[in-house]
């Protein structure tokens, strides 16, 4: 069985010394770098922005996960795919054209992701399965660190692992939003592929990156 990868959130990172944060987790063992971009339009907060990710990109050389929550999407995923990016991932409802939108990070040699919210059904991203590497099923409504779990967005997870299976695809199960020791074993028994976890990996027993990352991964 392959082992699950962990995407440690830099949203629950102290913002005042990231570049030595990312430096951190990539000693504890994370697979990715999970980066949260909102705007404060799409969602009720701001973050960062490319200009953030480009500065950050010479901390490390593991993959830049980008959730981009910003609408409309389209137009901004030229300055994140050049800033550095590895993966980028957008929701639906932030584009007009969600093929068109995929097709565009992928021609800047950039992996593509869909971002169920809560509220999303998992049709949405069905048609689409194909031509994605990765689904990130949020398990919180997307906004702000720190929330409760929603355990129904498992259902989506399982509906998910059935039909990348069936059709024998690679694209990978992302699961972010209130990610915790005890709901991750759900998770991956759910299916999923890649877990996102802030609060977690930075508070819990003392801040040990590295064993909240392995606990993570491993329990």
């Amino acid at each position: 069985m392959t082992l699950i990868k962990i995407s440690p959130s830099i949203l629950s990172a102290d913002f005042s010394k990231l570049g030595n944060e990312i430096q951190d987790l990539e000693k504890a063992k994370a697979d990715l770098i999970h980066i949260d971009v909102m705007d404060g339009h799409f969602v009720p907060n701001i973050t960062i922005g490319p200009e953030v990710i480009t500065k950050l990109r010479k901390y490390t050389s593991l993959p830049f996960d980008v959730h981009l929550m910003i609408s409309p999407v389209h137009n901004f995923i030229k300055n994140f795919a050049e800033a550095g990016s590895d993966i980028i991932t957008i929701h639906p409802e932030a584009t007009n054209d969600l093929v068109s939108s995929i097709k565009k990070i992928k021609s800047f040699n950039k992996k593509a992701g869909v971002s169920l919210n809560p509220e999303t059904p998992v049709e949405k991203v069905l048609p689409v399965l194909k031509l994605i590497d990765l689904v990130l099923v949020m398990s919180v409504n997307p906004g702000f660190g720190g929330q409760k779990f929603i355990k129904d967005t498992l259902d989506k997870v399982k509906i998910l692992r059935k039909e990348i299976d069936i059709l024998k695809l690679k694209t990978q199960i992302e699961i972010d939003g209130g990610i915790n020791f005890e709901n991750a074993i759900m998770a991956k028994e759910a299916g999923v592929d890649i877990l996102v976890s802030g609060t977690t990996i930075f508070k819990e027993n003392g801040g040990n990156l590295k064993k909240n990352i392995q606990l993570l991964r491993t329990g």
